[in-house]
């Protein structure tokens, strides 16, 4: 497998600072959303879609869900932290929600 370069702190503020919606966790080293859905219905079919880009990607987010709340945590682990993979996940995210 490649290796990935980490992103630069200056790349981090301008990722965050396009998508607000999302928070450093893990000392600096992922991003992390929680989203509420009405329904697990709803969480399932977005965890869905998710999984159908992060395949075609190749590049898997950690997630956790529990009845209408998705929690997605994103780092590359290659990098050591995030990643230009992990910021084409949140756009590709976004435009989800």
């Amino acid at each position: 497998m490649v290796s990935v370069p980490e992103l630069r702190q200056d790349e981090v503020s301008q990722l965050l600072s396009d998508h607000p919606e999302w928070v450093l966790t893990r000392e600096g080293k992922a991003i992390i959303r929680t989203l509420q859905f009405s329904d697990f219905n709803e969480a399932w079919g977005f965890m869905n879609r998710v999984a159908l880009i992060a395949e075609a990607q190749d590049h898997h987010p950690e997630w956790f869900n529990v009845y209408a709340k998705v929690e997605i945590t994103l780092t590359t682990h290659d990098a050591g932290g995030l990643s230009i993979r992990d910021a084409k996940m949140v756009r590709a995210i976004d435009q989800l929600v």
